[in-house]
């Protein structure tokens, strides 16, 4: 089924409006990109370019330097480049400012722009409201060859921050606020991070977007709602700087997800006052925070997919997104046991030299996947959760006299434990001799089936728990009263031996825990719970 994007590309190339498709993705490089901007970047690229083979430029909107840094330029071109797109064309906003330069004197000589020193507030209090008209500025009619002059001045660092701004002479009474004599340069004066000083004077977004687009060629101009409204400014800019074949632009509905952080400025806040452990931690939205995480680049596009592109704005349920990593990861991932809460386990009936290899499924959802071997020896870990001294109704784990199996070995029975105080710190059990997996001819049944590790040969492992950064609740509270003080705990594990093997970003199933990924940045043996077992999203 095609969205209405697709519609209007598939009407524009059979009607001869266009040739060809061009697209973009133009991220400000102010921030790490985030999971709102995959359904963008999915679009403009895998669901025009790709699909009706056309072009796509990834395009910094590089105008505004003092919250530009490099970092954030290849952090994004490494992000887009690991979702799989194109990067080989890098272009840069900053590189047309010449151009932007001759449009904007262009208009004043035109007398569609002018020189004015009204500050922000007083461009405010002046602009009107949605039923009162703006109220003209006392430079509106100033002669051009002043304004000319001026803005030469800004342009030649004469002017100090603040102390002038050029402004587009539209109307003041439009019923469209944007309109309204929007500010269209302003004076910077900090070093950019590719011009250095050559420009103390910036052009403001909405003036330069257009430019940009109709310079490179842009068809179609995709972009989230919150621009529906600058809309008609696009179009004059393009219109009045002459631009034959311009461009035009077309909205969507951008992602919004529950509990999570959309706003680039909101997580800068939290990497700024460190409530989360940098850019790329792992509770953060972002694509770097998502990668290491564990999430791939197939989900999330998986993902982009299945929420579609529409122009109504509409809140999706985490659990869509969770949904198409565990898929992924359930299809894919190699199976393996780590033991998150561990206590010691004594087989009695077996000695110190005993060991055996065993046969462990690597994937039981993977056709021809196999086995692997795994060793078995008298002293195991098991979860501190799966043996009660006095258990729960209903409880089908390990207790005393109870029996268990141990996966893809023995059954057990317990027969003992020691103690600390009121904790438990070591329980003592038999093999029931004749119940190994495969080979089980006892007709013994039990009810529950644990995970181990073996205790001789096991490896620990920082295990890293994640819950959403926001609370789940719905009132109305800025993000700050919305943290959610558990989104991160950190378990001492142990683990197979097998899991100090992975490469970084390698992910598994822990058997009964959930999906996790070895993490792609500690040098020591992390690793960060992707997703949980349990799939609670209604499909």
């Amino acid at each position: 089924m095609s969205n209405f994007i697709e519609d209007i590309i598939e009407s524009d190339l059979s009607e001869g409006k266009v040739k060809s498709i061009v697209t973009r993705f133009p991220p400000e490089p102010n921030g790490y990109l985030h999971i709102g901007h995959v359904k963008s970047i999915c679009l403009n690229y895998y669901g025009t370019a790709v699909k009706y083979g056309g072009k796509f430029k990834l395009r910094f909107d590089d105008t505004n330097p003092a919250k530009e840094d490099d970092e954030f330029v290849r952090s994004i071109v490494d992000d887009v480049k690991w979702l799989g797109v194109d990067t080989s064309n890098v272009l840069f906003a900053s590189d047309y400012f010449d151009k932007m330069y001759e449009c904007a004197v262009k208009l004043i000589k035109k007398g569609k722009a002018y020189v004015d020193d009204m500050n922000a507030e007083e461009i405010r209090l002046t602009r009107g409201t949605l039923t009162e008209p703006g109220v003209e500025s006392k430079n509106r009619n100033r002669p051009i060859e002043e304004s000319l002059k001026l803005f030469d001045d800004m342009k030649n660092g004469l002017v100090a921050d603040g102390a002038l701004i050029l402004r587009a002479k539209i109307d003041m009474a439009s019923p469209n606020i944007n309109m309204r004599d929007p500010i269209i340069y302003r004076v910077v004066h900090e070093a950019h991070h590719r011009q250095g000083d050559k420009w103390c004077i910036y052009p403001m977004y909405d003036f330069a977007h257009p430019i940009e687009d109709a310079i490179e060629g842009i068809t179609h101009s995709i972009c989230t709602l919150e621009f529906e409204d600058h809309r008609p400014l696009y179009d004059w800019i393009v219109r009045e700087c002459e631009f034959v074949n311009p461009p035009h632009q077309y909205e969507f509905a951008r992602l919004s997800i529950k509990r999570t952080i959309m706003s680039k400025r909101y997580l800068k806040k939290l990497v700024d006052t460190g409530a989360v452990d940098g850019w790329d931690d792992p509770r953060m939205p972002t694509i770097a925070g998502l990668r290491r995480r564990g999430y791939t680049p197939s989900s999330l596009r998986d993902f982009c997919e299945k929420i579609g592109v529409s122009k109504a704005n509409s809140e999706v349920e985490t659990g869509l997104l969770e949904s198409c990593i565990r898929d992924e990861l359930n299809a894919n991932a190699p199976r393996a046991m780590a033991v998150l809460d561990p206590i010691k386990l004594i087989i009695v009936n077996r000695d110190d030299n005993f060991s055996e290899e065993l046969d462990f499924e690597i994937n039981p959802t993977a056709e021809g996947s196999g086995t692997r071997k795994i060793t078995l020896s008298n002293e195991l870990y098991i979860e501190r959760s799966d043996f009660e001294v006095v258990p729960p109704p209903k409880f089908k784990r390990l207790t005393l006299d109870g029996m268990v199996r141990l996966k893809g070995a023995y059954i057990i029975k317990a027969v003992g434990y020691e103690m600390d105080g009121d904790k438990v710190t070591c329980v003592k059990a038999e093999i029931v001799e004749g119940t190994k997996s495969g080979q089980d001819n006892s007709g013994i049944k039990v009810k529950g089936v644990i995970h181990w590790v073996d205790a001789k040969t096991s490896v620990d492992v920082e295990a890293r728990m994640y819950d959403y950064l926001l609370l789940d609740t719905e009132e109305k509270m800025d993000f700050s009263e919305r943290m959610n003080p558990d989104s991160l705990k950190v378990m001492q594990a142990k683990a197979e031996k097998y899991l100090s093997l992975a490469k970084g970003g390698q992910s598994f199933q822990f058997l009964r825990q959930g999906y996790f990924c070895r993490d792609i940045k500690e040098e020591k043996l992390v690793y960060n719970l992707v997703v949980s077992l349990k799939d609670s999203y209604k499909k």
